[in-house]
């Protein structure tokens, strides 16, 4: 079920590229991002600051968030230019969970460096511009879109609710409020990252229960994938077949003891046969 045994602090927002066939992941705190190949290739590239989530621009080419900032990144030489400033007037904040969108755009969560009560935001960039979507969040995650695209999802993991939102068919921006589609007493752990199957059911990660929960589109709790690593951070389809579910986790937050009893805390792992995931779409700027 391991993955990939290297360890991350906080690992966090996996990308299985469609056109490389490869697996991006990122250590937030260890402010770095993670690749692994087909073949066994274990490669990385160091940020200097806080880098969290991406989307796949072309072959060569990865939309990045970071703390600063939305940057094209070319992971074969690792040149990285300036898209848009991300809260540029904010110091106190970091980028976290982001996805692209049916259209082209790409969602991302602001949040405190210090998970501060209210410090974040939702943005999406699209045709260029960067729009705040919802703001006074904690710790935006769970990013993720239905198949039909009638609707976006996210959490404030504060909160421990998943959002539903509905969206303009014609730009894929909000059409009307966001409603609570899963409630807290739902879900096992704290609600992480996010992933939509073909069918539209939503795998959440729940930080804290070593677990994914799979949720139908009404949002009932249909079954849940164990996990060996106590804080389980994201989901992502991807391999040949899109049937194979890859889950980041973090050792953040856990004492000397838990990590020693369970050592894999913090490495990525692989579920096959999870269910029929789709590819990531492309970021288009």
């Amino acid at each position: 079920m391991i993955y990939d045994d290297r360890i991350c602090e906080l690992g966090e927002g996996p990308l299985w590229h469609p056109g490389r066939q490869q697996l991006f992941w990122f250590d937030i705190l260890g402010k770095r991002l993670l690749a692994r190949s087909g073949d066994g290739l274990q490669t990385h590239h160091e940020f200097g600051e806080y880098a969290s989530s991406a989307g796949w621009i072309d072959d060569v080419t990865l939309l990045i968030a970071t703390e600063s900032g939305l940057y094209r990144l070319d992971v074969e030489s690792g040149a990285r230019a300036l898209i848009v400033p991300l809260e540029p007037d904010n110091p106190l904040t970091r980028s976290n969970d982001g996805q692209a969108d049916p259209w082209g755009g790409f969602w991302v969560g602001t949040m405190g460096k210090n998970a501060e009560p209210g410090a974040g935001a939702l943005y999406r960039l699209y045709r260029g511009e960067v729009r705040r979507l919802f703001a006074e969040l904690t710790i935006p995650n769970a990013i993720c879109f239905s198949p039909d695209r009638r609707f976006a999802y996210f959490t404030d993991t504060a909160k421990a609710e998943i959002m539903r939102v509905p969206l303009a068919p014609d730009t894929g921006f909000p059409a009307g409020d966001a409603e609570i589609l899963i409630g807290r007493s739902q879900m096992p752990g704290a609600p992480d990252g996010a992933a939509v199957d073909r069918a539209g059911n939503l795998f959440v990660a729940q930080w804290g229960a070593a677990k994914i929960a799979v949720f139908s589109p009404d949002g009932q709790l249909l079954r849940s994938l164990d996990v060996p690593a106590q804080h389980v951070s994201c989901p992502a389809f991807g391999g040949p077949d899109y049937t194979t579910l890859y889950v980041t986790s973090a050792r953040a937050e856990l004492s000397a003891q838990q990590i020693a009893a369970t050592p894999q805390n913090g490495m990525t792992f692989q579920i096959a046969a999870a269910g029929q995931g789709r590819p990531a779409p492309r970021v288009l700027l």
